[in-house]
């Protein structure tokens, strides 16, 4: 007898680990590698505590794919409980983000929804709008303001999907013409923003002044900590 999961869907988290040099280098300078990677890890803490409390009123499992592998279990100990870490595989983001949408999908999870870790002022609730969108469709997507997305979710593999180049200005439109090309039905709901560059920064604090960023109090706290807002 094939085993089951709990939940029938699962909320996969693309995280790396919070190395100086290899997280945020679009935002040195201004900041150092070391403040960039203590500011990744705010961030992700930000992410995973959202993602947390998304995945309990969606009733979804939640999974920290992680980059390297080796820091799989090394990232999933400091992680909200009910958090499984599993290594990113594949050559390129394109190949590690089907690789997820593959193993989830394997584990029985007939909706997976995958986000990344540089969108700690996303609203939790999207997360949920999103996997409920799979009601009437094939897959679901959050814009970015940057051409990409924060979040994509699916109802299984698409073999295909993102057979396109990945962190693009072009990103989400080419994953729509993908999904089109597959016969696909696609929702693009509420965009949000990444935070990449020192540039962001501003955007950020301008969403600060809004309320916007109720999700992120460790990002917040963390850049008022070094005094570098724009």
């Amino acid at each position: 007898m094939r085993w089951m999961p709990l939940f029938d869907r699962v909320i996969v988290v693309f995280a790396k680990r919070p190395e100086p040099g290899a997280v945020k280098t679009r935002m040195c300078p201004p900041l150092s590698p070391g403040q960039a990677a203590a500011l990744y890890t705010a961030m992700l803490d930000d992410v995973l505590a959202t993602t947390a409390a998304a995945a309990a009123a969606a009733r979804a499992a939640t999974w920290l794919a992680v980059h390297p592998p080796d820091a799989a279990g090394e990232l999933a100990k400091r992680s909200p409980p009910g958090f499984r870490g599993v290594p990113q595989r594949g050559a390129d983001l394109a190949e590690r983000m089907a690789g997820a949408v593959a193993s989830a999908a394997a584990a029985g999870f007939e909706r997976i929804l995958l986000r990344g870790s540089d969108n700690p002022a996303l609203p939790g609730e999207e997360l949920v709008r999103g996997l409920a969108a799979l009601d009437d469709a094939d897959l679901a997507v959050g814009p970015d303001r940057d051409g990409g997305y924060g979040w994509i979710a699916l109802r299984g593999p698409a073999p295909g999907l993102f057979d396109h180049p990945m962190s693009t200005a072009s990103v989400l439109a080419d994953t729509l013409a993908r999904a089109a090309t597959l016969g696909l039905r696609a929702r693009i709901l509420a965009a949000s923003f990444d935070l990449d560059t020192a540039a962001d920064l501003a955007w950020l604090s301008g969403a600060r002044a809004r309320g916007e960023t109720r999700e992120c109090p460790r990002t917040l706290a963390h850049l008022d900590a070094l005094g570098l807002w724009p």
